[in-house]
Order: structure tokens, then sequence, then C-alpha cells
């Protein structure tokens, strides 16, 4: 088993992520990361889902997605040159001058950076890939990490190409000022 990196191109609408993640709980599936956003094309959003599973469980689940009535796009990116990266947040205790100059170094090491600073505080902002993000947790955990939140993977494939996403009925949505030709493709 390994994690795999599900990109699927849904229609902006109320229920569309309970329905996606309804879906991973009935069939016993455990999401590693979940990410959602809005894409450039109005009325379509963009999720990321890691999911620790093997190849042929995976392309069930991206049939399964296919399924779904908003789901409109499902690409495994897992064996496709793309680029991932996952952002965190780090509280790190920081009560002292020492503690304080460990902190800045790591976070140089790791080109990282500290976004906020208090009486007692530091907050690191890291991003870049689950393991560089890891390494920077673990030298910190000695030091005191007080709190910490992580986005979870995005993933964008290499190279030119745009995926193509069908949404004829998302242009039945939008405001008249928005409405785009539904019988042509947009990129995505």
């Amino acid at each position: 088993m390994s994690q795999r990196i599900f990109v699927a191109y849904v229609e902006d609408k109320p229920g569309v992520l309970n329905r996606v993640a309804s879906l991973f709980r009935r069939r016993g599936f455990n999401i590693e990361s979940l990410t959602v956003g809005h894409t450039e094309q109005p009325g379509i959003s963009r999720m990321t889902i890691g999911v620790d599973t093997d190849e042929m469980v995976a392309r069930r689940v991206e049939a399964n997605l296919y399924k779904l009535v908003n789901v409109l796009r499902v690409d495994d990116v897992t064996d496709i040159p793309s680029v991932t990266r996952d952002l965190a947040l780090i509280k790190v205790a920081s009560a002292n001058a020492e503690a304080r100059a460990q902190v800045m170094q790591f976070v140089d090491v790791f080109r990282a950076r500290i976004v906020d600073v208090a009486n007692e505080t530091m907050i690191v902002e890291i991003t870049g890939t689950e393991e560089k993000i890891e390494g920077l947790i673990d030298v910190l955990r000695p030091l005191g990490i007080v709190e910490m939140v992580r986005t979870g993977v995005v993933a964008m494939t290499r190279g030119p190409a745009t995926v193509t996403v069908d949404a004829p009925n998302v242009a039945a949505q939008l405001p008249k000022e928005e409405v785009r030709d539904p019988a042509v493709s947009y990129s995505v």
C-alpha cells in the first residue's frame, strides 16, 4: 500500500464534499489528505485526495468517484510527473533567546519562514513535500510544538498540457454576465 493522489474536478455545489467523503467511508478507505479549492473556471472546484491503497483498489476508487453526479473529471496523478506541496503552520515554544536562535536556524535550513513572534512562541510556515515538513517537525519537536495545522497535499501535473473539464451544467447556475457557451470545453 502506498499513498495514491487523486485530483477530482467537481461542480461547486453544496453537498458535493459530503458525497465524496461518504463514498470513501462506505468503501472503508481512510482519506489521508483532502484539499478543496476553486479553480480558474467559475462553478468548478478542484479536490486533491490522498488515500493509502494499492493500484488495483485505486482504479476502483476512481471509477466510483466518476459515478457521483457532481464529479466532472477524476485523475490519479500518483504515477504522472507532478508537483505536490503541503503547507504547515507550526507554533513552537521559544521562551528564551537560545530557543529562538535554534528555531531561526532550523527555519533557515528548511527554507521555511517565521510568520509570527510572541513573547513565548513563534509560528513557522513551511511549504514543500510531506517529507520536508516531517523533517522540520522532527527537529522542532524537542523544542516544544505547541500547536500545528497542515493543509494536506495539493498536486498539479507538470508540463504544458491542461486538463479539460466539460461543464455544461455549471453555466446554467452562473449569473448572466458569467454564462459561458456550454458547447465549448474550457481548459482547467
